[in-house]
């Protein structure tokens, strides 16, 4: 029998945190072993798991997703870095790819996405979210699983992945966009240059 794939997960919304363990505990051959909620943390965090995979918010305090991922990729190189964001902004997310991610999920697609999206960075794959996956950015590297399920629609997904029944209203999720937000990621992504 293979050892179980070791996961933490960096996000500092708790109800979101509580959705994603409920989602994977009922995964076979998956570990949660930890679970912090801020970006410094993360970075001690990995370096002393040194877990398979780590799901990461960008949003977080003390230290943001993309800047503790380029020091988690420095620390713990075969460790895989997916991405649970509310980030859908084309230069965030390309953003987060450059930092050594393989993946990147909107939150608000995470309950049809999150167990493809595993599956396809745990297999070596890159996986964007169907919610990203028309942007020119992009290179093609969204894997079938997002397409078919962006395909199908939410309707026929959820009839195939049960789990797909939460809401984003049964978490509290909103994606405000503060100008002092906007401000800090176009200032520090100035001179950045779409592909």
């Amino acid at each position: 029998m293979a050892p179980p794939l070791r996961i933490l997960l960096v996000e500092d919304f708790q109800p979101f945190r509580r959705f994603v363990c409920s989602t994977l505990q009922a995964v076979p051959g998956l570990q949660m072993v930890g679970e912090v909620s801020d970006g410094l943390e993360a970075t001690r965090q990995a370096k002393r798991l040194q877990p398979d995979l780590i799901l990461l918010d960008i949003g977080l305090p003390t230290l943001n997703g993309i800047e503790a991922a380029r020091r988690i990729h420095k620390l713990v190189p075969e460790c895989k870095i997916l991405f649970l964001s509310q980030e859908s902004s084309a230069d965030v997310v390309q953003e987060a790819f450059d930092s050594g991610a393989q993946g990147d999920v909107v939150k608000t697609h995470a309950g049809s996405e999150l167990l493809p999206a595993l599956e396809a960075v745990l297999e070596g794959r890159q996986f964007v979210s169907g919610g990203l996956t028309g942007l020119k950015f992009l290179p093609e590297r969204a894997n079938s699983t997002a397409s078919a399920t962006t395909k199908l629609g939410v309707k026929q997904a959820n009839e195939l992945i049960p789990w797909a029944t939460i809401s984003t209203k049964e978490l509290n999720i909103s994606t405000p966009r503060t100008t002092l937000r906007a401000f800090y990621w176009n200032s520090k992504l100035r001179g950045f240059k779409i592909r």
